[in-house]
């Protein structure tokens, strides 16, 4: 009979969850004193139905069709543990050679999603670019695919001691935020390892050349004083500064800097060589397909490593493969030589720059596949930077004779750096900048190293072999506190930099009072800077220095709280040994109570940039009006009263146009108390609805805002009271219209259908519902329909195709331009890219309003511009010639110049266009990030 899984730790196993391949090592915790590091070879398919133990594991997947794979020929020696439907899904070695091979079924780069903010990373969104029928998946869910694969191929080799009864570390980079950590912890937990410990990348590879320099680290680091290790990996640059101190037996290491999170690594090269061979392609003035190009670019990636390996050959032919019955005969090559690829990656990637040279805040790099990478592709000038902002700590560690703040020895880490040509570069680099070259730390695996530095770090927390490496928290953390509408925004530290794992920061100089059962939410931001501060301390935050951070929020329980109503707690923080940052509300009168603070990660709505919280003087004064009209003792409420609300608030507050973010959502407050007194008279009802969808527009960009909509949107299903009043459906319907960003899928499905009938030409002329529609407010309708961005794309199809029939007769409003125009962008309000109608369809539909006179029709030139609007993804563009074709149009209607730009190029809209595009001005101050 088999051995039962052991539930003590046998192994101590490090895994390398990289953006372009995953690395497994291990050491036996049994011979932990005299412990060898091994790599894990994992079993995974090399070819249809052959599979072998490797060294690496690609970090990619296929999704292949029946047709394609039989069972047998993606089985694993392992019963699977995905049951997709329609697909087999497949990882590792085989997926990458299909991939190269077939378009738009190879997801990759799940890693760089992870860390993109303003994308959906829960939401089934790659391969990105794939056509609709191809089955899609989250980033999420891709990396926890990678390290499912990593636990099934474990425990077939060790049933006796399962992967997820080991002691594990995952790597991470440096500069992952608390999200993108958070997110790690979640696929983690995904794929069945739900008690994993995260450890930054570039101290990976540091703990590895510790482990296996164990012998002799006096005599090798005897004259060093800094350490610079860079690591750029598939998809980031990772930079770390270790301070080197001697000392007893062996020198004292500790971490005094990271950089910040830069989506540039060799994924940016691979892109750059895939632009070069597709101009040789299809020439200067066309584009391939996204899905063209991922292959192209998963080409242009072997290419890359053979022609910058040892002994390379001087050129390597890169194909791109037709698609269907042309899968052969509609082959393209070209070739791609040693010294261009060399070029590229030495001028383009890592130039001789000085060290005053910093990133171009200007956006010059690639913009692909939905990916917002680095502006500069130079690593070079963000190189130079990181040391000029950490200069006063390079300093302190170098000793006052140094000249400049440049490391006085480096270690290279990543696949990168196997070309001994880009690692003398970032050594000349440094010896350029400091006058004198730098110990090169040698690194015999770039590819390996982080995996066994996870292990070596593990081994070093149980004192084994090597010490580790000190520094504590990499970042201070600041509570933002509410300031003046002309203060700069302030935040008090509740984390200083260095913090040691598991040290608890009580706030002890601030209490905070709050009413227990409703969300709070609280703002915070980080800095790596060199500063020292200290808990408590109160510091300026500019956005040059400081990064904002997710949103977080607790509701505070009225049940744990013994009656009360209202609870007065302090902030207490730390970071977990896991390498996270924990926040709790604490009773100020009992410390035994506490409260966990959560990140809000919810990722459909785009960013916003807000302007700090601060409480308007004379709201208090404006809730008491509400309440007047609304509150609980006003059973009678004067029809005057109910009329005269608006102009009342503005008395108190001001013009309604000026009114802030943070005072609309105060007043919301009020309105939602009233939500039960709403139906007391049709005026009560219509006021009651203009005043909750201007008060919460437009239903997300301000923490907790999730909460409010789903609180309102309690009241879509029991419907208008007073069904008969024209004006009470104008302001049903326009609430929702302003709220609809904070709308989940499923809520904007139901509003849907709801419209559906009204809109579609076969179905609007049947039974009374001509007559509801003109009761029932149509524009209003239609403006409704268009902005449900979360519709699957099928859906807005069918919106689109309606409109444009009802366009084609006279008579239609004007609002089915504008609504025409939303269906079809090509970027987002506040929907995801994933979800915007397909390019072919958009073309299709640009066609048929090109036979309108822009001139005579400016809303149909709107409508084009929105639907033709360059985002720089070319997925979602339109073919370049159709653009041109727009751009003359939109010149001869003297359509406005923000028009021609949007189409011209990428760039953010202008505050009039935001207006339009919203349908109202967006509460002041708060800006979406497009």
């Amino acid at each position: 009979m088999p051995e039962k899984p052991s539930q003590t730790p046998r192994y101590l196993v490090g895994i390398d969850l990289g953006t372009t391949h995953t690395v497994v090592a291990y050491a036996d915790l049994v011979k932990a004193a005299r412990a060898e590091i091994r790599l894990f070879h994992i079993d995974q398919l090399v070819a249809p139905g052959e599979v072998a133990a490797e060294p690496l594991l690609p970090s990619v997947r296929y999704h292949a069709s029946l047709e394609e794979l039989t069972e047998a020929d993606a089985g694993l020696p392992w019963p699977s543990s995905e049951t997709p439907s329609g697909y087999r899904p497949v990882i590792g070695k085989l997926a990458r050679a299909l991939g190269a091979k077939t378009q738009g079924r190879f997801v990759t780069s799940a890693k760089s999603w992870l860390s993109h903010a303003s994308a959906d990373r829960t939401a089934p969104i790659l391969p990105w670019g794939a056509p609709e029928e191809i089955p899609k998946i989250s980033p999420v869910e891709a990396s926890a695919s990678y390290l499912r694969h990593v636990r099934s191929a474990w425990n077939y080799r060790h049933p006796e001691a399962t992967l997820e009864n080991q002691e594990i570390v995952v790597t991470v980079p440096a500069s992952f935020d608390e999200a993108a950590r958070t997110l790690t912890l979640e696929a983690s937990r995904l794929a069945g390892l739900p008690n994993v410990r995260l450890l930054e990348e570039p101290q990976a590879a540091c703990y590895d050349w510790l482990w296996n320099h164990r012998a002799s680290l006096r005599e090798e680091l005897g004259d060093v004083r800094l350490l610079l290790v860079c690591d750029v990996g598939g998809g980031t640059t990772d930079l770390t500064l270790i301070k080197v101190e001697p000392g007893g037996e062996e020198p004292k290491l500790t971490r005094i800097a990271v950089g910040h999170h830069l989506m540039l690594g060799g994924d940016n090269i691979d892109l750059t060589l895939a632009h070069l061979a597709e101009r040789r392609l299809v020439g200067e003035d066309r584009k391939l397909s996204a899905a063209e190009l991922f292959q192209l670019v998963e080409q242009c990636r072997l290419a890359k490593e053979r022609l910058l390996a040892p002994d390379p050959p001087e050129s390597v032919t890169v194909t791109l493969l037709g698609a269907g019955a042309r899968l052969i005969g509609g082959a393209r090559s070209v070739e791609l030589t040693r010294d261009e690829v060399r070029d590229v990656a030495l001028d383009g990637f890592l130039p001789m720059t000085g060290l005053a040279d910093h990133p171009d805040r200007k956006r010059i790099g690639v913009v692909e596949f939905g990916l917002p990478y680095a502006a500069d592709p130079a690593i070079s000038k963000h190189l130079a930077a990181f040391l000029t902002q950490h200069s006063e700590a390079a300093r302190e560690a170098l000793g006052a004779e140094a000249a400049e703040p440049v490391p006085d020895a480096v270690l290279l880490n990543g696949g990168l750096f196997r070309s001994s040509a880009l690692a003398e570069r970032v050594v000349d680099l440094l010896t350029s900048w400091g006058h004198r070259r730098p110990v090169l730390l040698k690194n015999e695996r770039p590819d390996l190293a982080v995996a066994y530095g996870a292990v070596a770090y593990g081994l070093a927390r149980r004192g084994h072999a090597v010490q580790r490496i000190g520094g504590g928290s990499a970042r201070s953390y600041f509570l933002m506190v509410e300031t003046g509408p002309n203060e700069t925004p302030k935040g008090v530290c509740i984390l200083p930099r260095g913090t040691e794992e598991g040290r608890e920061i009580v706030l002890t100089d601030r209490s905070f009072l709050l009413r227990l059962g409703q969300p709070v939410r609280f703002n915070l931001a980080s800095s790596s800077e060199d500063r020292r501060f200290e808990a408590g301390e109160l510091t300026e935050i500019d956005d040059d220095r400081f990064v904002r951070l997710p949103p977080l929020a607790a509701i505070l329980d009225r049940e744990s709280a013994q009656g009360r109503t209202e609870q007065a707690v302090r902030i207490v923080a730390a970071l977990t040994e896991i390498g996270t940052l924990d926040l709790h509300c604490v009773a100020a009168d009992d410390t035994e109570r506490r409260w966990k603070i959560e990140f809000q990660l919810r990722q459909a709505a785009p960013q916003a940039v807000l302007p700090e919280a601060h409480r308007h003087p004379r709201v208090d004064q404006a809730v008491e009006k509400i309440r007047l009209v609304f509150g609980k003792k006003s059973k009678a409420a004067d029809t005057k009263l109910v009329k005269g609300l608006r102009s009342e608030l503005e008395k108190i507050l001001g013009p309604r146009a000026g009114w802030e973010t943070a005072l609309l959502r105060d007043l919301f407050s009020a309105l939602l108390e009233g939500l039960p007194h709403r139906r007391r008279s049709a005026e009560h009802e219509r006021l009651w609805f203009s005043l909750t969808g201007y008060c919460l527009r437009p239903g997300f960009g301000y923490p907790l805002d999730d909460w409010r909509v789903e609180q309102v949107f309690a009241v879509y299903r029991q419907g208008l009271q007073f069904v008969n009043e024209i004006q009470n459906w104008a302001e049903w319907w326009t609430c929702w219209r302003r709220l609809a960003g904070g709308l989940n899928e499923e809520a904007q499905l139901s509003i849907f259908e709801d419209l559906a009938d009204f809109i579609n030409p076969e179905t609007a002329r049947r039974g009374n519902l001509p007559a509801l529609s003109k009761k029932r407010s149509y524009e209003d309708m239609v403006r409704l329909a268009a902005v449900l961005e979360r519709l699957p794309v099928s859906k807005k199809i069918d919106l689109g195709n309606w409109l444009l029939q009802r366009l084609a007769k006279p008579g239609e409003p004007t609002e089915s331009w504008w609504a025409l125009g939303r269906v079809g962008a090509r970027v987002p309000f506040h929907g995801s890219a994933h979800n915007v109608v397909p390019r072919a369809v958009a073309e299709e539909w640009l066609d048929r309003i090109l036979n309108y006179d822009f001139k005579k029709e400016p809303h149909a030139g709107f409508a084009a511009a929105l639907i033709a609007r360059l985002s720089g993804d070319r997925e979602r563009d339109i073919d370049p010639m159709l653009r041109s074709e727009i751009i003359e149009r939109l010149k001869a209607g003297k359509a406005p110049e923000s028009w021609i730009a949007m189409v011209s190029e990428v760039k953010e809209l202008t505050e009039a266009d935001e207006k339009r595009l919203f349908g109202e001005a967006l509460p002041p101050g708060l800006k979406l990030i497009a």
